[in-house]
């Protein structure tokens, strides 16, 4: 989320000064750690969700779609790949958390708690904003890690998608506040400038190829990703990363609140730090797959 004022900048870099080597630390760690940060995580994103729901006067199930957002993330370590078993277990789950929280609005909502809304707030939040945090534990173990970045395992791929969704969000904010000029999108966020954005685009671009492109051939792999696939992922991931910043920012903007939550001083809550992360972990599991292979063990 972009924000004008310096006090604002001084808290991120606070933030930032203890969030980087702490994030890290649990990257590099892998495994049930990485799980559980993970998991607390996907609970105050599910928690965020749910109060933007609240804030349009939903009334959703918390004590269904926190649980599910804790199951989606805490079955990865037991299957190892999105596919399969844990895609089976995580649908079930859903489908069932849908059910139950149809089966409770029947007794314990009335028709000005707008049911639907608030049955399909449930199981949205938990698939928006805990799922795709899955996909950082699939990134940090994935098969093809000790081909491609040896020296770091997944730590590597994972860091990729990090780094490069967020080096695009800070390269939009000071390129928007030095050169932006043409609005992006108003309605959705009226800071966010078109300038910025290809700021944003341009330095997801350049991350990804110096990663790919030099740190990992450094660490003894990277050859079989490349330049060229370097810059497409980069690319890939910039867009979406802002599609994904956006999204958060409409839901925002329906709720009439400035920020998600107020846990990260300068950042806001979980959702405004991690809202194009959501979005992108996904994205590059699957065009590390694609591009590189390994996708099942």
């Amino acid at each position: 989320m972009t924000r004008n004022a310096p006090s604002d900048l001084v808290s991120r870099l606070r933030v930032a000064a203890i969030g980087i080597p702490a994030g890290f630390l649990v990257v590099w760690l892998g495994g049930w750690v990485l799980a559980v940060v993970l998991a607390v995580i996907g609970i105050l994103g599910v928690r965020e969700v749910l109060a933007l729901g609240r804030a349009r006067g939903l009334r959703p199930f918390p004590v269904i779609a926190i649980p599910l957002g804790v199951a989606a993330v805490i079955l990865a370590p037991f299957y190892g790949v999105p596919g399969g078993l844990w895609a089976g277990w995580v649908l079930a789950l859903l489908v069932g958390g849908f059910f139950l929280a149809l089966g409770l609005a029947v007794f314990f909502r009335r028709l000005e708690d707008a049911p639907l809304g608030s049955v399909a707030l449930t199981v949205a939040a938990p698939l928006y904003a805990a799922l795709p945090l899955a996909f950082a534990w699939f990134l940090r173990h994935h098969p093809m890690a000790m081909v491609v970045t040896p020296g770091w395992a997944g730590t590597g791929f994972l860091l990729l998608a990090i780094i490069t969704t967020w080096m695009g969000d800070t390269t939009a904010y000071f390129g928007g506040r030095a050169f932006g000029r043409t609005k992006l999108i108003p309605r959705v966020s009226p800071a966010k400038t078109v300038e910025g954005a290809i700021c944003g685009l341009v330095g997801s671009v350049g991350v990804a190829v110096l990663l790919t492109g030099l740190i990992f051939p450094l660490l003894g792999g990277g050859e079989l990703i490349g330049w060229g696939r370097a810059i497409l992922m980069g690319v890939l991931i910039g867009l979406v990363a802002q599609v994904g910043d956006l999204a958060e920012s409409i839901l925002k903007r329906e709720a009439g609140v400035k920020d998600s939550g107020s846990l990260l001083p300068g950042h806001g809550g979980v959702l405004d730090r991690f809202d194009a992360v959501l979005f992108t972990l996904p994205l590059t599991w699957f065009l590390i797959t694609i591009l590189v292979g390994g996708g099942q063990p």
